[in-house]
């Protein structure tokens, strides 16, 4: 008989290192708490020093690659892509302010502020300094990003290094930080589990990510009410037909590999097929609603779990930048929320056990971020036909004689 392989996904490891974190909380010894917590600082140097530089290696080749196909429809397509991005990450944080502290209450908060000093203690850390501050590494992948858009000829070698650096950085994320992250998690829930947090604040959660389900509904249908003022298309109709795109992202988690569906579907719905075989592949990299919609989400629910400030002006700011930051991540497992922890640490004063639980959250509603992303895709690609398809099919009707 042949041996059978069981192969667990990411989310899979992370929820078993979850309840394993969880029960060794109750029964692990302080010393071999405390090695677990030692991993999981060196881990968090590991990412810190990582950002950045994941930050350089997505963001400038995706704009390099861009400018490639620069145009009129090239520029209405990701400016909509970021409008509807930057809307859903808003809408998310209004939608958050406003329903999660009847959720969350006070006890998750009391108990929180009570176990400060009874988490473990790693044995010791080791400093890694990043090369750049996150600011710094976005401003550096703009300019090389833009170079090499407006000088093709003259930074081909430029392009071609920083393409080789993104595969670099994938290689890290994918053979290093990604196989690590079970354990790092598996410490965090540990170490939670010792300081008696963990129970009130997965309770919290199971209540957020229901609602966060219900956000990413909320958003589709907005978006396509968006796309019908410009098409006159029945949005509803419309968004049942782009159904098969959204379930084959729920079982693929994967934008790419989901693109042929969505394509598909996407015509169906009456979109030109020389605008849809734009608009699809070019949205599946740049149009990250429904990942921000979670970021946004899991982020208010954290910061008032704490009892820190959710101030609208700061998420603005956290929102627009994270727009741009997630360009080209989900070309990695977890690339999303891996490109936003700077943002989180920067803007939002996010610490190591914050970035774990929000890594954790994540994870566990990857595939809903990920449908919602490839689905309001096909929404975009209407608005898209609308200003550019008469234009776009009397051209390819004049190549064609």
């Amino acid at each position: 008989m042949k041996n059978v392989r069981i192969k667990v996904g990411l989310l899979g490891r992370v929820v078993i290192a979850i309840a394993l974190g969880i029960g060794a909380g109750h029964v692990f010894p302080l010393w071999l708490s405390r090695c677990f917590a030692t991993f999981g600082s060196i881990f968090s140097e590991l990412l810190g020093f990582v950002i950045p530089l994941l930050i350089v290696g997505f963001v400038a080749p995706a704009i390099a690659e861009i400018g490639r196909r620069a145009g009129a429809m090239l520029g209405v397509t990701v400016l909509i892509a970021y409008a509807m991005t930057f809307g859903s990450g808003m809408l998310a944080y209004a939608t958050s302010a406003s329903i999660f502290p009847s959720l969350i209450g006070d006890v998750t908060l009391s108990a929180s502020e009570a176990a400060a000093d009874a988490t473990p203690q790693p044995f010791f850390t080791i400093a890694a300094e990043p090369l750049m501050t996150v600011m710094s590494a976005l401003v550096l992948a703009f300019l090389l990003g833009f170079s090499c858009a407006m000088l093709p000829d003259a930074t081909s070698t430029l392009r071609k290094l920083l393409v080789d650096f993104r595969a670099v950085i994938q290689l890290v994320i994918g053979r290093l930080i990604v196989p690590l992250l079970p354990i790092y998690i598996f410490g965090i829930f540990l170490n939670m589990t010792a300081a008696g947090t963990v129970g009130p604040i997965l309770m919290t959660f199971i209540k957020i990510i229901a609602v966060i389900f219900v956000l990413h509904v909320g958003v589709l249908i907005l978006q396509y009410c968006i796309a019908a003022l410009f098409s006159g298309r029945n949005p509803l109709r419309s968004l049942a037909t782009m159904l098969p795109a959204y379930a084959t992202a729920l079982g693929t988690q994967s934008s790419a590999a989901t693109i042929p569906v969505t394509l598909e579907r996407t015509i169906r719905t009456g979109v030109s097929p020389d605008v849809a075989g734009f608009v699809i592949p070019l949205c599946a990299t740049i149009h990250m609603s429904g990942s921000t919609l979670k970021i946004v989400s899991c982020a208010v629910a954290l910061m008032l779990v704490q009892g820190m400030p959710v101030d609208a002006l700061t998420f603005a700011g956290f929102v627009a930048m994270l727009g741009i930051t997630i360009v080209a991540a989900p070309g990695v497992p977890g690339g999303a929320i891996m490109a936003s922890l700077g943002l989180l640490s920067g803007i939002l004063g996010f610490s190591e056990a914050d970035n774990a639980m929000m890594i954790a959250l994540y994870i566990a509603m990857d595939s809903f971020g990920t449908a919602c992303n490839i689905t309001g895709d096909g929404a975009i690609a209407q608005i898209v036909d609308r200003i550019f398809g008469r234009k776009s099919a009397a051209v390819a009707c004049s190549a064609g004689q």
